[in-house]
């Protein structure tokens, strides 16, 4: 099967932005690349990461999305550029913005870059294993299998990083998680693995639902739900603990309703913000959570808070 790669390059601030757009307008798969994460991981893991070769110093993401070769692709195309360039109306900085499109076989994105990626760990005791790989367990690691599929994300984005951390220090047995904007599963499935008695996994995309169903699956979990939902909005009863690796203006706009769904003294975690957003995410959780921590890595940054 043919394929149109439409590949952008543009700022690490416009990087979700431009991601979610791509899957909205019908992206097959999207693979980011951001050298800057490669470097963190091969500085931090205790096993080789990626090819060296692949490592640079570079302020420049680049973004890869693929569309099925059809009559309407070249309109999908003009759409995605109009829309990334709407994007500046918003005072998002799009960077030393390039965009250009090629045709691609299935074999050229979909199984090719999976020869980079090994064995990594994150935090304590968390390692990421993707699933075509060998790993040994050590001491009291907890493995999460890892498939990314078309949602592309194999735990490398500092964001995740930092939302791990958290986990292992926050979630406790019996713990009910909301895990909001979900992705591939990974914080659904490591909250799982640290103890929570039950994890809904919510995501409003359809790719990120089928990919988290999978993963969740190749990991034997039975008390994690996966769920199409618009943030909250499909979830009932209450969490003792929620995380969302989003963006500032989501978590900015679902901070209240969050709130409400959290039992008395229950933990949020947010993060893919921005280091530029930081006080105006800030500004809005502190209106209903008291702020217990904030982790920064590299132009992103992660908050603890706890309901008040």
């Amino acid at each position: 099967m043919k394929w149109l790669e439409v590949k952008v390059t543009t700022s690490v601030e416009a990087e979700e932005a431009i991601t979610n757009i791509m899957h909205e307008i019908g992206a097959g798969g999207v693979v980011i690349e951001d050298p800057n994460d490669l470097k963190m991981l091969n500085d931090d893991s205790e096993w080789d990461y990626v090819d060296p070769d692949m490592i640079v110093n570079s302020d420049k993401v680049v973004i890869s999305a693929y569309f099925p070769l059809m009559p309407n692709t070249v309109d999908k195309v003009s759409i995605i550029k109009d829309r990334i360039m709407g994007l500046k109306e918003y005072n998002l900085d799009i960077g030393d913005f390039t965009f250009e499109t090629s045709e691609v076989d299935d074999n050229d994105w979909a199984n090719s870059w999976k020869k980079h990626y090994k064995p990594f760990k994150i935090g304590k005791r968390v390692v990421i294993k993707p699933s075509w790989e060998d790993y040994t367990p050590l001491g009291n690691d907890i493995v999460v299998e890892l498939d990314p599929g078309m949602a592309f994300g194999t735990g490398s984005h500092e964001t995740t990083k930092m939302c791990i951390e958290f986990l292992e220090d926050n979630v406790k047995p019996n713990d009910v998680v909301f895990d909001v904007g979900c992705g591939t599963g990974i914080l659904s499935i490591v909250s799982s693995k640290l103890g929570a008695k039950k994890v809904y996994a919510v995501d409003l995309d359809d790719v990120a639902i089928k990919v988290a169903s999978l993963n969740v699956k190749l990991n034997n979990l039975n008390n994690v739900e996966v769920l199409k939902s618009d943030l909250l909005h499909e979830l009932t009863g209450k969490a003792d603990l929620i995380v969302a690796n989003i963006i500032a203006d989501i978590i900015i706009k679902a901070t209240y309703d969050i709130h409400e769904k959290l039992n008395e003294n229950g933990i949020f975690i947010s993060s893919g913000i921005i280091k530029d957003r930081k006080d105006d995410v800030l500004d809005a959780i502190s209106k209903y959570f008291d702020i217990i921590d904030i982790k920064e890595d590299g132009e992103w940054i992660a908050i603890l808070s706890r309901k008040k």
